[in-house]
């Protein structure tokens, strides 16, 4: 049975790695040279809407969400506080750090997110409670279909950012260098915050969906 240290741990890696996420998309948008997929929606259905991104964040979680209802997914603790903490910290980042318009700070600020958001995609998921919305929907669809993970990461990627770029998201080079990069570190930083068992001190990463299916290209 888990310890009450352990358990604190698990919560402490899940709520700071979301936060973090939240903060390295923010870095993302500030800089302007290319969002992550889900971030050119996000920033297109908020220059639609007239929402802040992080508002729109959180809608677009909560109605992804809902897709799982057909899909039998079964959400846990970190999926629910996905869908918030993300947005909430994506906004207060913004709020916190002005956007950038020299290249010699755009550039930085970029490789800033990317890193970040590794490091943030390691914590949360190695917390072990759930995977995010997006993610839920990316394995349910390959469960329900038969299809490969990679097809359908694809598949939900390439249609979003084509809709959130029709819509007036940013698409760029830190599109490409997000797609690119974000595998490799995240599969670093899950084996450096992997969180040891509570009954016999090994280490595991997640029980629920394999960090190898999220994070798979």
């Amino acid at each position: 049975m888990p310890t009450r240290g352990h358990l604190t741990r698990r919560l402490i890696q899940l709520y700071v790695g979301l936060a973090l996420y939240g903060a390295s998309a923010a870095l993302f948008v500030q800089a302007g040279l290319g969002l992550e997929p889900w971030g050119v929606l996000h920033q297109g259905l908020a220059e639609l809407t007239g929402l802040t991104i992080g508002v729109v964040s959180i809608v677009v979680g909560a109605a992804v969400l809902l897709l799982w209802i057909p899909l039998r997914q079964r959400p846990g603790l970190g999926t629910v506080s996905n869908v918030f903490v993300v947005g909430i910290a994506m906004d207060g980042t913004i709020a916190l750090v002005p956007e950038a318009h020299a290249l010699a700070v755009r550039v930085p600020l970029l490789v800033a997110g990317i890193v970040l958001n590794g490091v943030a995609t390691g914590l949360y998921i190695a917390a072990d409670f759930g995977p995010g919305p997006r993610d839920g929907l990316m394995t349910g669809l390959h469960r329900r279909t038969g299809r490969s993970i990679r097809l359908m990461r694809t598949a939900i990627e390439v249609a979003v950012v084509v809709t959130g770029f029709t819509l007036g998201g940013t698409i760029g080079v830190g599109t490409l260098l997000y797609a690119v990069s974000i595998g490799p570190l995240a599969q670093i930083f899950l084996r450096v915050f992997a969180v040891p068992k509570a009954s016999d001190g090994s280490t595991v990463v997640a029980t629920g969906t394999p960090p190898g299916a999220i994070l798979r290209r």
